[in-house]
């Protein structure tokens, strides 16, 4: 239906509300920072009426944005030191980072906004983990440097509470160092699975030492198909360039594709695909070359790996820029009921390219996805033009569910209430978060 405000249509009977707009003042004394992006929403423990959604912002100096400390910088001296991941020397701090917000879904009300980690860059997607805690990622592999004062290119974990401050930023150096974007962690076994958003990226999967305390280490691993080494998952038919090009001439050991071959072994739709898993050696990375390591080694490759959501049918996420045409798939990956163990080599877990629209007016570039309590996906679609929500079934039927009728943005960090009332939405470039209600 139109929208009289012109920000976004929806289906009838439903509505929304702006619920934080970038530059706002927030309880805290900070500003709130541009381009939310990934996004989850907790119960607060104990108190059944109010949520917590916490939010990341997918921002780095390149913007021109100061982030939560203001244009002035004002905001930097009010916040301690070590509270601050990289303050760029007190000229340039990291201005990404994550903002929450306590909200009452029954009445619409917003009861407080605050930042919740500092100093990061380009804090893409992330996920939530079964321990009450969100795990926000960095969508970069920038280096220290004259400015910056540590690397980045990390895993943090925000806890999801309603009492206004900042995370200890306390980067999961175990969990890699790459062009982080989304997690999804296993509630029965505590792994974590990780895309890369990468025109060669990997997929990778996490076994902590202590399940829910990823601080401790662990190891970190790449998904390899059983029987189809080094594969080409992207279903591309047009030339190689650029960046894959090049790695495919400087990763030795392994064939490749090179620049003007097309894919030769087309991976197919609902097909269940045994997995294996191969280590990740020297996690963080100084070279930015992780993909490059583990597909020698006989890693399956993916277009931008960016969304991810755990579901009761394992793990889905999406590859912006696979398929065919380039408009993206969605894939499902199901762990082995030994995932992660020695005995998963007698039952592995399994990949399955769930859905290849190779066509825009179905979904065209899916970037961030959650899962509807009633089952279905919910995709945020990232198309430079008439983004949308879309909404797909478990059989693979898609229909649409909002659409951004007031700018080009992508939509991002779509996540439902826990009561399953309310969908929160980020539109990215418009600095809005809102929240969608009615009859789900």
């Amino acid at each position: 239906m139109p929208d009289p405000a012109g920000i976004m249509a929806l289906p009838d009977g439903f509505s929304y509300r702006v619920i934080a707009t970038r530059g706002m003042r927030l309880d805290d004394g900070l500003v709130l920072a541009g381009k939310p992006d990934g996004a989850a929403c907790f119960p607060v423990p104990g108190d059944r009426g109010r949520v917590v959604l916490v939010v990341n912002h997918e921002v780095g100096p390149e913007h021109g944005n100061r982030g939560a400390f203001g244009g002035d910088l004002a905001g930097l001296a009010g916040v301690p030191h070590e509270k601050i991941y990289d303050r760029g020397r007190g000229v340039r701090p990291s201005p990404g980072g994550c903002s929450s917000i306590v909200y009452r879904p029954a009445t619409g009300e917003v009861e407080r906004r605050f930042m919740s980690l500092l100093g990061t860059e380009r804090n893409c997607a992330g996920g939530p983990t079964p321990w009450g805690s969100w795990l926000s990622c960095e969508e970069t592999v920038a280096r220290a440097d004259d400015v910056r004062e540590r690397d980045h290119g990390y895993v943090f974990e925000v806890p999801a509470t309603a009492q206004i401050g900042v995370a200890d930023p306390v980067p999961l150096t175990a969990m890699g160092r790459f062009n982080h974007e989304a997690c999804a962690v296993d509630p029965r076994t505590g792994i974590v699975y990780l895309t890369e958003d990468r025109q060669n990226g990997a997929l990778y999967r996490f076994i902590p030492d202590a399940p829910g305390r990823l601080a401790r280490g662990g190891r970190l691993q790449a998904l390899a198909l059983r029987d189809r080494s080094s594969h080409d998952t992207r279903n591309w038919l047009v030339p190689v360039t650029g960046d894959e090009a090049q790695a495919s001439k400087t990763a030795a050991g392994h064939t490749a594709i090179a620049a003007g071959d097309r894919s030769p072994h087309p991976t197919p739709k609902n097909t269940r695909l045994p997995a294996r898993w191969v280590d990740v050696q020297n996690v963080t990375a100084p070279g930015d070359d992780l993909r490059h390591q583990v597909w020698t080694k006989g890693a399956a490759r993916f277009a931008r790996g960016e969304g991810m959501w755990w579901s009761e049918d394992g793990c889905y996420f999406a590859a912006t820029t696979g398929g065919l045409n380039r408009k993206g798939q969605l894939w499902r990956y199901v762990p082995s009921e030994a995932e992660g163990t020695a005995d998963e080599a007698r039952d592995p877990g399994h990949l399955e390219l769930f859905l290849e629209p190779n066509d825009h007016e179905l979904i065209e570039n899916a970037d961030n996805l959650t899962v509807a309590p009633w089952g279905d996906l919910v995709v945020s679609e990232d198309a430079g033009r008439r983004n949308e929500l879309v909404g797909v079934t478990p059989r693979g039927q898609v229909y649409r569910l909002a659409e951004n009728t007031g700018s080009a943005s992508e939509f991002a960090g779509s996540c439902f209430s826990p009561d399953g009332s309310t969908l929160f939405t980020n539109i990215q470039g418009d600095g809005l978060t809102l929240a969608i209600t009615g009859p789900w």
